[in-house]
């Protein structure tokens, strides 16, 4: 892969994780609707399986990501440790 296929990949995973981050704050708004004062505090089962796909899927972008980092990172030791 290449600089440049590498870099589109890092965007592509902080993309993810920026837009699961807005996935769970949706989620969670939608949940505290469901609370006093506008609701009556009993959420119902969609919003809090709503609420636990997002947590899950923010997750699983986190993840995603950091082993993109951590690739990256591992390249850069790589590099450094080669040119001594």
């Amino acid at each position: 892969m290449n600089d440049e296929q590498k870099r589109a990949e890092e965007a592509q995973a902080m993309e993810r994780v920026v837009n699961a981050t807005r996935q769970v704050q949706v989620a969670f708004t939608a949940l505290l609707s469901q609370y006093p004062p506008q609701g009556a505090g009993k959420p119902s089962k969609l919003a809090l399986q709503t609420f636990d796909a997002a947590l899950q899927g923010l997750e699983d972008a986190q993840a995603a990501f950091d082993e993109i980092l951590n690739d990256l990172l591992d390249s850069h030791r790589i590099d450094r440790i080669s040119h001594l």
